[in-house]
């Protein structure tokens, strides 16, 4: 089989709301695929249709070429962790995971030695009610790694996590697709991202607003712009923007330009006397990107203001 996962002209409505609205994309093997978007973009929706929770309107969602529900030892091909609270409270972790083996025809030692893998081997036969948020989110990735699959998606993996586990997660993310895994993450965290994913798959309000490398995404965002630091802000501001230059304040002490390069720049400040202790190419983080690329599909925008009490 094949280890791509594949969205085809996917389309689910629910009632009159349009949750997902032909999407297409695919993840491909030795990658780490983002897949992100605004709260309501659909994520969560594409997801459950992936793995055969939801059935779509119009279009498929595919792994290894097959629907979810058309394998024969599901834990075998896609691996999965989409709620870190989906456990019975008064089951012991390795419990839980013996009655997932035993549905795949998976042996009691691979229970074992995904529990190691994740950091659970001590509170093993211990009862998940009893986890903090972090555990859960081990448990539920130990889960997805089970039967040893070429394809995973996770929701949201560093939830609860200390900064000790988000590292581990992202090594374990980066190392599972160096195996040659296709790996799909949903997150909201686009610094754990730009440190793990090879790729994004950006949605808004349904519909696919961006399927690229982060590198592309970063080198568009940064649109040329060249970072300058200057105690005299004003000035570099007054003398780059004669020269023809966009120029905008981004703090007490920089600036940011567009329309000229930094050799020029360089220049111009060094002939009008304005002094300057840094100049660089603008480098957006992948979150700066992330909200120019979505700041139209929001679904849910705050009022900006002060924040009234109610005592």
């Amino acid at each position: 089989m094949e280890a791509t996962i594949e969205v085809r002209g996917l389309r689910k409505s629910y009632g009159p709301t349009v949750a997902v609205d032909g999407l297409s994309f695919s993840v491909q093997p030795g990658q780490v695929t983002g897949f992100v978007g605004p709260n309501g973009a659909g994520k969560s929706t594409t997801m459950r249709v992936l793995l055969g929770l939801d059935t779509p309107d119009e279009g498929e969602a595919l792994v290894g070429g097959r629907r979810y529900r058309e394998l024969r030892a599901p834990l075998c091909q896609v691996g999965a962790m989409l709620d870190a609270a989906a456990f019975h409270p008064g089951r012991r972790a390795r419990d839980h995971l013996l009655w997932m083996a035993h549905s795949n025809g998976l042996p009691a030692k691979r229970v074992d030695e995904v529990l190691d893998l994740v950091g659970l081997t001590s509170v093993a036969r211990r009862q998940v009610g009893g986890f903090s948020l972090g555990m859960r989110q081990r448990l539920g990735i130990a889960g997805a790694l089970l039967g040893d699959p070429p394809m995973l998606i996770f929701d949201e993996p560093v939830n609860g996590l200390d900064p000790e586990g988000i590292m581990w997660i992202r090594n374990l993310l980066r190392w599972l697709a160096g195996q040659g895994r296709a790996v799909l993450v949903s997150s909201h965290l686009m610094s754990e991202l730009e440190d793990s994913a090879d790729h994004l798959v950006v949605i808004g309000r349904g519909k696919l607003i961006a399927d690229t490398s982060v590198r592309e995404l970063l080198d568009r965002a940064a649109n040329g712009r060249v970072a300058v630091r200057t105690a005299q802000r004003h000035e570099a501001m007054t003398v780059l923007s004669i020269a023809g230059a966009t120029v905008a304040a981004t703090g007490p002490d920089s600036v940011t330009v567009s329309g000229l390069p930094v050799e020029r720049i360089v220049t111009l400040l060094t002939e009008g006397g304005v002094s300057f202790s840094g100049i660089s190419e603008h480098r957006p983080s992948l979150e700066e990107a992330y909200m120019e690329l979505t700041q139209h599909a929001v679904e849910f925008h705050a009022t900006a203001g002060q924040v009234r009490s109610w005592s």
